[in-house]
């Protein structure tokens, strides 16, 4: 057979080549080659200090049978394909099941931040149309007012739902473009958008992320990163497949997170700057050698840390930084940056320095810089849509482009450096924080005239929210009252920390306020106005 023929399969008709196979790529995948290739191997490691009782140690194998237990209860519910399971829970391995179980049936899972207060959450189970919502039993008392068609808690409930003795309805016709899960994310206003990501969304998004950070079968990952975000930035699927454990840790804590990487021999982790300040803090008082030295390497998204904590990483524990960029509308990888052969030989503070850019573009994704600065990228990971929301989706995707509203810049090597934030997102601890809605709380005090908030830098937390406030003439209050305030109206890590009053805030010639410069007095001369 010559060349031709083997391209084409019919010798000298190139033209006339029939279809190959195609197969779905969706999110079963992963766990099914978990289940086959590693079906003895422990697969999940339960948090054992947690209100409902503890999975403990679950085999790839049990975790199928599980995850198919959980289809076939959804199945006698009377729940469909392309209908949506809601779950706000804390890191634990039932939300883990939730993530790899539902959309592999064809239904649609929807992750809710367990710190949101019960108003949003109602909000997003409503908006998502979820039929069953899953409550965490830490959450059951202050969530008791939100309903849907079916609730259950995450404990005893939960097994009740799950049916051993039925073998649940296969997907009927499994479809890569299917939205897989709905995650709600904080926008410029006060209603979070769902962001639909589609079983071929997560599928390339999990295995880029497994090549860039080479997952195999002997990394432990541990949950440092709350799996309703992005869906744990897509690794739990990455990690099953590849055969990797995984150990959930439910709240985070410096210390805690130092033992459990030394009992588990825990070798990648993920999450914000404030995660690994809080373990920096904690091996000061460490006793003995850090755990996990030359071993441990961590992944970093959310606010850039201050290249002079990339190097206390990299120096006091050991552990290798990488940090990525990316957004819950993109699965989430757009740019990751490791620390490369070329790096070796510089030294702890130019090493670091290179280390705080955003990175290059991932395997499969294009990222251009528009003419007003404004970071678009191309990828099979890019959102499929906003739920219900056409004139959104509209105007992300404008031009076959997603628009982040990040403002940004590319140097030769093709590295994203973020400079700005149009979309007036504050990212602190990890989570955005939109501007205007915490604006509205502090407005909606009788004594506020003017407020404009904004993210000032923070090495703990990477941005602080901060509330600028103009009294009304006659009015008086202290900051702790308006934070107060604002805690009464908003989850926690929304509120303000830090509140100062102004006779006037910088506007320009028609009253807008400028942002920018209000920032200019937090922020060093030169330095980008974003972490």
């Amino acid at each position: 057979m010559d060349h031709v023929e083997r391209l084409t399969g019919r010798a000298g008709q190139p033209g006339n080549r029939e279809p190959g196979m195609r197969v779905p790529l969706t999110t079963r995948d992963f766990l099914d080659r978990a289940e086959l290739v590693y079906g003895d191997r422990i697969g999940i490691v339960d948090e054992p200090n947690q209100p409902a009782p503890s999975l403990g140690e679950v085999p790839y194998r049990e975790v199928a049978r599980r995850g198919r237990a959980l289809q076939a209860g959804l199945d006698a519910l009377g729940v469909g394909e392309g209908e949506r399971v809601a779950i706000v829970s804390h890191n634990a391995a039932r939300l883990l099941e939730v993530l790899l179980a539902v959309p592999s049936s064809g239904r649609v899972a929807v992750p809710v931040n367990f710190r949101l207060n019960p108003e949003e959450v109602s909000y997003i189970v409503g908006h998502s149309g979820a039929r069953v919502l899953l409550v965490d039993p830490e959450l059951e008392t202050s969530l008791k007012g939100v309903q849907a068609e079916h609730r259950f808690g995450t404990g005893e409930e939960y097994e009740q739902l799950l049916a051993f003795d039925t073998e649940p309805r296969p997907w009927s016709e499994p479809d890569e473009d299917a939205t897989a899960t709905i995650n709600y994310t904080s926008g410029t206003t006060a209603r979070p958008k769902g962001v639909q990501m589609t079983h071929r969304n997560e599928w390339v998004n999990a295995v880029t992320f497994a090549m860039h950070m080479q997952l195999g079968d002997r990394d432990v990952y541990m949950h440092t990163l709350p799996m309703f975000h992005c869906n744990g930035w897509g690794l739990p699927f990455s990690a099953a497949g590849v055969g990797a454990r995984q150990v959930v840790i439910r709240k985070i804590d410096g210390a805690e997170i130092l033992r459990r990487v030394e009992q588990h021999g825990v070798t990648v982790m993920a999450g914000a700057p404030a995660v690994w300040n809080a373990v920096l803090d904690a091996a000061s008082d460490w006793d003995g050698e850090v755990p996990g030295r030359d071993r441990v390497r961590i992944i970093v998204a959310g606010a850039p840390p201050p290249s002079r904590t990339i190097a206390r990483v990299e120096a006091e524990l050991g552990w290798e930084f990488n940090q990525i960029y990316g957004l819950t509308e993109t699965a989430p990888l757009v740019t990751i940056n490791r620390p490369r052969a070329e790096y070796d030989d510089l030294d702890p503070e130019e090493r670091a320095r290179r280390l705080s850019r955003a990175g290059v573009p991932a395997l499969g994704t294009r990222l251009q810089v528009s003419g007003s600065g404004e970071a678009l990228v191309r990828s099979n990971t890019v959102l499929a849509g906003y739920w219900d929301n056409p004139d959104a989706s509209a105007e992300a995707l404008e031009g076959g482009w997603f628009h982040t509203g990040d403002g940004g810049s590319l140097d030769e090597g093709g590295y994203l450096t973020i400079s700005d934030r149009k979309k007036d997102v504050i990212i602190t601890g990890g989570e955005n924080v939109s501007s205007i809605e915490v604006e509205d709380a502090v407005f909606s005090h009788p004594a506020v005239a003017e407020v404009a908030v904004i993210g000032i830098p923070d090495e703990k937390w990477g941005e602080l929210v901060t509330a600028l406030v103009v009294l009304a003439e006659g009015q008086s209050a202290t900051e702790e009252e308006i934070i107060a305030h604002c805690k009464a109206r908003l989850a926690g890590y929304k509120a303000p920390k830090r509140v100062e009053f102004r006779d006037e805030l910088a506007r320009t010639a028609t009253g807008k306020i400028q942002k920018f410069k209000l920032r200019e007095a937090f922020w060093q001369p030169g330095e980008r106005q974003v972490h």
